[in-house]
């Protein structure tokens, strides 16, 4: 008789480390009127309200991951902004079809519950959906020996929105001589890291002895809503795009319609220093283009007449400026000029 006992947590899942997770994550209180937020994280599934006085209301839903940026989280022990990028992810790419971010969900994987890596990304989760103003309202966290190596994990979230039926941002809104406007990335956001570790590991470069690339490689992806949404509110924009992968052109290209060209002047981008670096180290201008946000996290379609306006509406750092204007063609995009990388 076999008297070898066989269990969950000897094949490498402990529940109960688990439950403990969920359980933290349960008991995130909010201030006000001392209720807990997060109180239905924990079900089989989470109820949510749709918000009145939206005319024909219409759900959006949106999902992402932040790529091999974890890798460099890893890297650098560091996991309390990596939450933030992904709800960015998501919810940047919500407001795009004028959408009001409502509620958000996290899926995690990892070899072993490491209850101080996973509150650490839960907080920077908890922090991304304030600065959107929606809820968390549950996820799942799966435990999975076996599948990843020691220590690593992945991440993923699904966003879900609602805009009023007039106020959905489709093509047929944008006009011939718009402006186009770039709104400033925080940095890389989480695009295109696989390029930057592999020139990283390439040249032997130790990312923890480098000041600069360590503030540099995980700042959070700029959350956008709450300016966005209040141009939408104010009829102030005909279109916007989430500058992610694929760079300036292959996102923009998505929302210009047929017949119409959105001719971009490269000379006018104003970079940031993570990008000059990554140009001088060896990357070409056009696989810049094609992987990277160059600085342009978001792009805005507005009247003329608007763009005093619409300025008004972000911080300092953060102030859209032309780049281009929509003219009549069938190229959808046309860069112009080039960046200066100096």
């Amino acid at each position: 008789m076999n008297k070898k006992k066989f269990t969950y947590k000897k094949s490498g899942v402990n529940i109960n480390a688990a439950d403990n997770f969920v359980n933290f994550i349960s008991n995130v209180s909010s201030k006000k009127k001392g209720k807990k937020k997060f109180s239905n994280i924990g079900g089989f599934g989470s109820i949510t309200s749709i918000p009145g006085k939206i005319n024909q209301p219409k759900i959006v839903a949106c999902t992402d991951g932040v790529g091999t940026k974890i890798e460099i989280a890893n890297t650098l022990n560091k996991h309390d902004t990596i939450g933030i990028d992904l709800v960015a992810m998501s919810v940047n790419d919500l407001i795009v079809q004028g959408a009001k971010p409502l509620l958000f969900l996290d899926y995690i994987s990892i070899n072993k519950i490491d209850l101080k890596k996973l509150k650490s990304i839960i907080k920077g989760i908890l922090k991304g959906c304030k600065l959107s103003s929606c809820e968390l309202v549950g996820g799942e966290t799966a435990e999975m020996p076996g599948t990843y190596e020691k220590g690593k994990f992945d991440i993923a979230g699904f966003a879900v929105g609602v805009v009023g039926k007039n106020k959905i941002l489709t093509k047929n809104r944008i006009k011939k001589n718009n402006l186009i406007l770039a709104v400033p990335s925080s940095g890389l956001h989480s695009n295109g890291f696989s390029l930057v570790r592999y020139l990283i590991n390439q040249k032997k470069i130790n990312i923890k002895k480098n000041k600069f690339l360590k503030s540099e490689l995980l700042k959070p992806t700029k959350i956008y809503v709450d300016e966005v949404l209040k141009l939408i509110d104010q009829n102030l924009i005909n279109g916007c795009a989430n500058i992610t992968g694929g760079g300036l052109s292959d996102n923009i290209k998505r929302i210009i319609p047929n017949k119409m060209i959105a001719d971009i002047d490269l000379n006018q981008i104003k970079t940031l220093s993570i990008f000059k670096w990554l140009k001088k180290n060896g990357i070409s201008e056009k696989e810049m283009l094609k992987t990277f946000n160059c600085g342009v996290g978001f792009c805005l379609i507005v009247n003329p007449k608007n763009l005093k306006k619409v300025t008004k509406y972000f911080s300092k750092d953060y102030k859209p400026y032309v780049i281009g204007k929509i003219s009549k063609g069938n190229n959808k995009v046309k860069l112009n000029g080039t960046i200066n990388w100096s």
